[in-house]
């Protein structure tokens, strides 16, 4: 599989848009392109979906383990079709890994995850503000660990053609080539907002505008064919594809459980679905704001991640489909919630009426909470027995006051309890990449499978 990794030597470098152009400009060019993301950040898969025609998926080490990178990255590059080139968008510098006690220095970071690869590293250099100095600083990146292979540089945010130039003429000293070199185009910003881009989802046509030109002028500044020849120079990867029938075994039965999704919960990995319906499960989407109701026989449901915040009024204004979650949760349904779906499950976010199935309160705050979690389960749950160890993270700038006497979902440290566990109901901040722990797909269709037994037994009654 050729494959590449995009990175840079800081945040702000232009990854994002030069990563999602090539995977446009490379489509445009009759490729298949298998796009991915280092880390557990969902809104960039979202562009490089848009630019691929395919899903972006993730791969982050510390969620699913080091054994399940080149895995997870060969069922993405092979399903549902096998794609021609791999991009893989790092996060961060290259070098910036996970901030935990419990690992090395560098852990999960995009120099991790290429070495788990095997794959090249395309470094994308801000040359604005540079000059021969830019030099030292790829030099620095090449050599810095020699397990890293720095295979070429795409300036970004150029000025001038004779800027280009000086930057070509200092990098040929350090013996990197130059693939491309962009300019400076704020009409190509892509819009931000509290916890960074806007979904794609959310933009609609603006954003697939916005991934064409992006692909458009990649394609016009960028050496293609240099790219595709370094992803080709990748060597073979010693892995079998993952499979989620392998991680969980299906039940007789065949719940449908909805999952939220729409612009208002864009927040979610695909193995989740793939591991509940390879467990037996029929997943059905709802979208909160404008299903009216959940699906006929719905067993279960799941509400993760994205900006209710955002769309508050029009989620409380959809009072239907509100009313018949409560009612899904109190008939003993399992329901989990992850951040956003924690927000949706409250009382109220800001004062404006959710579902009401947790009697807590939600708000902005002007604190962000983001970072890796090394959590302990607290109570028994339809995802995970009281004491099972995870990983995840959270990402969030909301708040919730638990009620006196809520059990709690996880633990973190001694003073960190989070989330609640309430009969079937599961929520939490907590963000978790099932793929790392399948089982709770496994326990969470079990859990449907029954109380729809249950359910079916009482109205038999």
């Amino acid at each position: 599989m050729a494959r590449l990794v995009v990175a840079a030597p800081s945040s702000n470098a232009g990854k994002t848009s030069v990563a999602t152009g090539l995977i446009a400009a490379l489509t445009a060019r009759g490729l298949t392109v298998s796009p991915h993301k280092v880390g557990p950040d969902y809104i960039d898969p979202g562009y490089h979906g848009l630019a691929a025609g395919r899903p972006g998926r993730n791969l982050d080490p510390w969620l699913v383990g080091e054994e399940r990178i080149a895995p997870l990255f060969l069922r993405g590059a092979l399903h549902p079709r096998p794609a021609d080139v791999a991009v893989v968008e790092g996060v961060m510098g290259l070098f910036d890994g996970a901030s935990h006690p419990s690992v090395e220095p560098g852990f999960a970071s995009t120099a991790h995850v290429a070495g788990l690869l095997r794959a090249p590293v395309l470094l994308v250099v801000d040359g604005s503000s540079q000059a021969r100095s830019v030099a030292a600083l790829v030099h620095g990146f090449a050599t810095f660990d020699p397990g890293v292979r720095l295979g070429g540089v795409i300036f970004n945010r150029v000025g001038s053609d004779r800027h280009e130039a000086i930057l070509r003429e200092a990098l040929a000293a350090a013996g990197v080539p130059v693939l491309g070199a962009v300019r400076r185009m704020e009409q190509l910003h892509t819009p931000s907002r509290h916890l960074g881009l806007i979904p794609a989802a959310e933009r609609s046509d603006d954003a697939l505008a916005t991934v064409r030109r992006l692909g458009e002028v990649v394609a016009a500044s960028v050496d293609l064919d240099a790219v595709l020849a370094l992803a080709r120079s990748a060597p073979p990867l010693d892995a079998a594809p993952w499979d989620p029938a392998a991680e969980v075994a299906p039940v007789r039965d065949r719940p449908r459980i909805a999952v939220a999704g729409g612009p208002a919960f864009t927040f979610g990995y695909a193995e989740h679905t793939e591991l509940l319906e390879a467990a037996g499960a029929e997943v059905v989407v709802v979208d909160p704001l404008r299903d009216e109701t959940l699906p006929e026989g719905t067993a279960g449901l799941v509400v993760g991640g994205g900006f209710p915040e955002v769309h508050a009024t029009e989620l409380s204004a959809n009072e239907s489909l509100r009313a018949d979650v409560a009612a899904l949760a109190a008939s003993g349904a399992p329901v989990v919630a992850e951040c956003a779906g924690l927000l949706y499950l409250s009382r109220a976010l800001d004062g404006v009426p959710m579902c009401g199935v947790l009697d807590v309160a939600t708000a902005m705050s002007p604190r962000l909470t983001l970072g890796y979690r090394a959590a302990e389960a607290v109570t028994d749950s339809v995802l995970a027995v009281a004491g099972t160890r995870v990983r995840g993270h959270e990402f969030h700038r909301t708040h919730a006051d638990p009620p006196a006497g809520a059990a709690g979902a996880w633990q973190w440290s001694a003073a960190t309890t989070e989330g609640f566990v309430g009969g079937s109901v599961h929520a939490s901040y907590l963000h978790l990449h099932w793929a790392g722990s399948p089982f709770m797909a496994q326990r969470f269709v079990a859990a449907c499978v029954t109380a729809e037994r249950s359910e079916n037994i009482r109205a038999h009654r």
